[in-house]
């Protein structure tokens, strides 16, 4: 049994504008220095920017059969794009590290495609922070840009390491392969 601590989870504080966890967990991923303040500016000017985008070309912001309204929906939508599902670990196994691939939970796949926005939005020179996020969330709900290249690393990165799946630990096909 372990002795560590179990995760005592906190309460979410809804962002007071769009009453949003998502858009909560944004500011606090974009903040620095502790300038919510500056964070929030950051986040709400990226949504207003997704509205004039919406408004102005809304033929773009459609998928299959779903045509998106609202600029909460499109990030929503975005960062659901943004999301990898697997991830490579490296294993310690007889004095060799392999690279393990390992399927990732939820709140990971959130936490890296906030910070691969963030940092990605940062990267873009010639343009302020807001219509950079902007920008990255746009890009990512229509399948192209930084965010979405980095998680299609991530998965090809998974699958040329798929051969090294078997020293993986804790996930249910070896606790049952090991039971029998």
């Amino acid at each position: 049994m372990s002795r560590r601590k179990r995760k005592i989870s906190k309460r979410v504080i809804l962002d007071p504008k769009y009453n949003s966890e998502l858009v909560s967990h944004m500011i606090r991923v974009i903040m620095k220095d502790g300038k919510k303040s500056v964070a929030e500016k950051i986040v709400y000017g990226a949504i207003d920017k997704v509205k004039e985008a919406l408004a102005a070309d809304p033929a773009k912001f459609t998928k299959g059969e779903t045509v998106y309204t609202d600029a909460l929906e499109v990030v929503s939508a975005a960062i659901d794009n943004m999301k990898p599902t697997v991830e490579v670990k490296t294993r310690r196994v007889g004095g060799t590290t392999y690279p393990v691939p390992v399927p990732i939970a939820p709140n990971r796949q959130l936490s890296l495609a906030l910070r691969w926005t963030t940092q990605f939005a940062g990267a873009r020179h010639g343009m302020g922070m807001p219509a950079a996020v902007a920008a990255e969330i746009v890009d990512a709900f229509l399948g192209q840009g930084s965010v979405i290249k980095k998680r299609d690393d991530v998965h090809k990165m998974a699958a040329a390491n798929k051969a090294f799946s078997h020293y993986a630990w804790g996930t249910s096909n070896n606790s049952a392969s090991s039971a029998s």
